[in-house]
């Protein structure tokens, strides 16, 4: 993989059908959005990341990041829109061999997943992690793709990511209590009178 040119992106609405600003969402003190950049930032794999968005307030979340923030076109940020134009997108303003996502709405996950699923794409053309957090393609592959809501990536199972997709407040809520110190009692018990 020496001399691979690897470019790791964030693509991010701000529009949510089932939870409102998802992206925008604190999971441990930090928005997902900004995490998730942070994250990609920190992968030693990953040469440059891209937050691809239509938004003016997800853009400004991540204005002290280093990551380049590319506007997304409307035609490209609607609520049917496959993964692949917009990857497609990406890389015609980044050019790179592979390109790595990384879906925000898995906030835990380590680097050496995204390691595993360039490397995957390199040989393969394409790799997905299960969990579906980490999704991998060579440029080639993305320019060449066919249906892009017909997927046929090298599927690798990973247990480095927390196994919960955030698409309600209570999948967020389940993975901060999964991944974070109990809050005193009177929180447990205030909740459970809720419920």
């Amino acid at each position: 993989m020496y001399g691979m040119k690897v470019i790791g992106s964030v693509i991010a609405r701000l529009g949510s059908k089932r939870l409102t600003y998802k992206n925008l969402l604190p999971y441990k003190g930090v928005p997902l959005v900004l995490r998730a950049v942070r994250f990609l930032e920190l992968c030693p794999i990953v040469d440059r990341v891209v937050l691809s968005t239509d938004s003016e307030l997800i853009a400004r979340t991540c204005m002290e990041s280093n990551a380049e923030i590319l506007l997304r076109p409307p035609e490209l940020a609607g609520d049917d829109m496959a993964s692949i134009p917009v990857f497609r997108h990406i890389i015609e303003h980044f050019p790179c061999d592979v390109h790595v996502n990384y879906n925000c709405n898995f906030p835990e996950c380590l680097p050496e997943v995204v390691a595993k699923a360039v490397a995957l794409a390199a040989d393969t053309g394409e790799a997905l992690s299960v969990p579906y957090a980490i999704w991998a393609q060579t440029s080639e592959r993305i320019f060449n793709y066919g249906n892009p809501f017909e997927i046929h990536a090298t599927r690798f199972e990973d247990d480095r990511i927390h196994p919960l997709d955030i698409h309600h407040m209570e999948d967020l809520l389940a993975v901060h209590r999964a991944n974070q110190p109990d809050l005193p009692e009177e929180w447990r018990h205030a909740m459970e009178k809720k419920e």
